[in-house]
């Protein structure tokens, strides 16, 4: 990502400078920190003031993203009373997350529409493009040929390759078949992962076939523990069975020995790479005929006595069933696969709200459980309606949700392709990553890649492609239940190793870098609604910005209520809380340190403003309890955000401003205006499911005379604002 750098122009007069921090002050304690039941320790902000290091508008660059919710809850979530609140908190930009991409459902963007299918309600399902009614709510349907146990939503579905009902199938996406007209020029093997729990003894594969079936495929072991969560010096592979390869497949039923005696292994995996392209059904639709399809899949050994012992669960439900991870599936559905439990706000609820704030809407469309056709009707719809579009997010999470970089390569560029020709400026992009730490892996190619950032970029460049935009996601912490004072350190760290990462594997740098989503953790818990959620989003939003960041997008911004998903705390991701049974609605920490941001650390204008490196050092040494970013703003005034991350010890802060070719440096003068979010104003009672903030205060406001040390109270997050002298 690039650093961009403005040289500051020198002037005569005294400079205006405004600084927000959370942090902890130096030397000699003031009278607050004195006050204070533990020592304070001291610490030094040096703000590098010669090249900025980025350049962004903030009521462009900082906002928020609203998503599908459980049933019933938009038309609470999204009253005119809750929306004008949610404006409230100074946040700008929005972008609409996709649920049911990551729920593996088929997108009704408009309730109306029409099925390739339509006598039998079936099929292929492709929204209206021109109708007029507005579209309040949208749903998504569950598919029917479904091959993933788990998926990233509500997590409450089930393959139906081990569901144990012969008359049901998984399907490959038919849009990764060499013989559909999707743009590809190479086939896309499909694979199928079992996980068996444990290692089992394994020599035999029990397939039922359906249509099409695989003429050619191959069945492997894994090596090592766990192939679907990779790490950088793992050396396990795939190995092929010693009879694992069958090159005359004949669908049907097949029971295939694939050693002459049992291997222990727990992941299994069968790769199809030549498909028969028959089909079951009476249709002249080629989707038909396009990849593979299974009814159901038996995996083991065979007892001495001849029978076949299978080691897989076959049972149609989620938690009982052996877990099946699938490279792609079939979006065909019915009428009645509709999912009523989760809702999607309507596309023309949403844009044509205040929520927009009037600036131009982040908008996704369905890749991976969806049709190019129903695709391309939502975008020629948000076209024709005249809506600002800030770009399209083609998919969600495809790496999360194990798809391989060659196949989401080949769906985005067939879908880009069709969408270029809608609109001349219409800005496309993706793939919207997961979060992932050190590096985003994936098994190897045959020249030994694992990146799939990489190999992702290098299929787009093959195919004369390109991303207008680039888009992740960052939720660091999966463990919500470990001490939350240790985690808050690695914040920035964990950040800035992603964003070099992700540049090491050839994301350009030319191109605007959207943080899409960003939370303490995907699991709902305590820190996340306490004092850790507003410094949690403090140094996202300062590291992120520092490195060249265009957008960040808040995961949170309706309003919603605790939940318990882990077992140990309740907290959620929202910065405003209401009840079931009350029409009130809490201001939670993120909704104070959101204001923090847009409203004190920044101007909240049209204007540009720079962001500036900042050292914090105590005793000589680096200072993680402290993080500072320092922005210049259009009123020339400079602002230091500073988090002070120490749960117990207040700092005494010495701030000053120096270039880097010069030995002197030079400290505010004349009055700083001082903001401070601590737990002095805001503190959250953890009650179980009756968990709520019994205090929530805006941050204190103060002026005081430029002093020598600033006290910066534990956990807390701090403005200053001031003027230095010219050098």
């Amino acid at each position: 990502m690039p650093i961009l750098r403005f040289t500051v122009s020198p002037s005569l007069c005294v400079r205006a400078i405004c600084v927000v921090a959370l942090f902890v002050a130096a030397d000699a304690p003031t009278a607050a920190c004195a006050a204070q039941r533990n020592e304070p320790f001291a610490a030094s902000a040096t703000v590098l003031i010669n090249r900025p290091a980025n350049r962004f508008v903030p009521v462009e660059a900082i906002g928020a993203g609203i998503d599908g919710h459980e049933r019933g809850d938009c038309a609470r979530m999204f009253s005119p009373p809750n929306i004008r609140l949610m404006r409230s908190a100074g946040l700008g930009p929005l972008t609409y997350r996709l649920r049911t991409e990551l729920a593996g459902e088929a997108w009704h963007w408009n309730p109306r529409g029409s099925w390739s299918d339509p006598s039998h309600q079936c099929g292929y399902w492709t929204s209206d493009a021109s109708s007029l009614p507005t579209i309040n709510l949208s749903y998504g349907y569950r598919l029917p040929r479904r091959g993933n146990t788990i998926d990233q939503a509500n997590n409450d579905g089930y393959s139906r390759l081990t569901d144990g009902d012969d008359d049901t199938y998984w399907k490959s996406n038919p849009y990764l078949d060499e013989n559909f007209d999707n743009g590809a020029k190479t086939a896309h093997p499909q694979w199928i992962v079992v996980d068996l729990g444990t290692p089992k003894p394994v020599n035999c594969i029990r397939i039922l076939w359906a249509d099409p079936y695989a003429e050619e495929y191959q069945v492997e072991y894994w090596s090592g523990n766990d192939p679907m969560h990779l790490h950088p010096d793992q050396k396990d592979e795939w190995r092929v069975f010693a009879q694992g390869l069958v090159r005359q497949g004949r669908g049907g039923e097949s029971l295939v020995t694939l050693s002459p005696t049992p291997v222990q292994v727990r992941f299994v995996r069968l790769v199809a790479t030549r498909s028969s392209h028959t089909s079951m059904l009476a249709s002249n639709d080629p989707r038909d005929r396009a990849g593979f399809a299974i009814r159901e899949l038996g995996i083991g050994s065979i007892e001495s006595a001849g029978s076949f012992c299978d080691e897989v669960r076959h049972r149609p439900d989620h938690r009982g069933q052996t877990v099946i991870y699938v490279s792609s599936t079939d979006p065909w559905h019915r009428a009645v696969d509709i999912d009523y439990n989760t809702e999607q706000p309507g596309l023309d609820f949403i844009l044509q709200s205040d929520l927009t704030n009037k600036l131009p809407v982040l908008l996704p469309v369905g890749v991976l459980y969806d049709t190019p056709d129903n695709a391309a009707a939502e975008v020629r719809y948000l076209l024709q309606r005249g809506y600002r579009l800030e770009g399209i997010e083609l998919g969600e999470e495809p790496d999360g949700q194990w798809m391989s970089p060659e196949d989401y390569a080949t769906l985005y560029v067939g879908l880009a392709r069709r969408l270029r020709k809608l609109g001349g400026t219409l800005k496309l992009g993706g793939p919207s990553l997961q979060n992932f730490a050190a590096q985003l892996l994936t098994w190897p190619d045959n020249e030994g890649n694992r990146s799939w950032m990489n190999r992702f970029l290098r299929r787009l460049k093959d195919e004369g492609s390109a991303l207008d935009f680039f888009s992740f996601e960052y939720y660091p912490f999966d463990d919500i239940c470990s001490p939350s004072s240790p985690q808050l350190l690695e914040i920035p760290g964990r950040l800035e190793a992603m964003l070099s990462s992700l540049r090491a594997d050839g994301v350009p740098s030319d191109i605007p870098w959207f943080l899409t989503e960003y939370g303490y953790s995907v699991f709902g818990g305590r820190a996340e609604v306490d004092m850790e959620g507003a410094l949690f989003q403090g140094d996202v939003v300062g590291t992120f910005l520092s490195a060249g960041g265009a957008k960040s997008y808040l995961y949170g911004y309706e309003p919603d209520d605790v939940a318990n998903e882990i077992g140990c705390s309740w907290g959620n991701l929202m910065m405003l809380q209401v009840k079931q049974t009350s029409p009130r609605v809490a201001r939670l920490s993120t909704y104070h340190s959101s204001r923090l941001i847009t409203q004190k650390w920044m101007q909240p204008t049209n204007d540009s403003h720079e962001i500036f490196r900042v050292m914090v050092e105590r005793d000589g040494s680096a200072a993680p309890a402290v993080t500072a970013y320092a922005v210049h703003r259009p009123d020339g005034k400079w602002a230091l955000l500073v988090l002070n991350k120490d749960p117990t010890r207040s700092v005494q802060l010495n701030v000053q401003f120096k270039r880097f070719e010069s030995q002197l440096s030079t400290s505010f003068v004349g009055e700083v205006r001082v903001s401070q979010f601590s737990r002095d104003q805001y503190h959250w009672r953890d009650n179980g499911q009756n968990s709520r903030a019994t205090r929530s205060l805006p941050a204190a406001e103060s002026s005081q005379p430029a002093a020598q040390f600033y006290c910066l109270p534990p956990y807390s997050l701090n403005v200053l604002c001031g003027t230095i002298p010219d050098n």
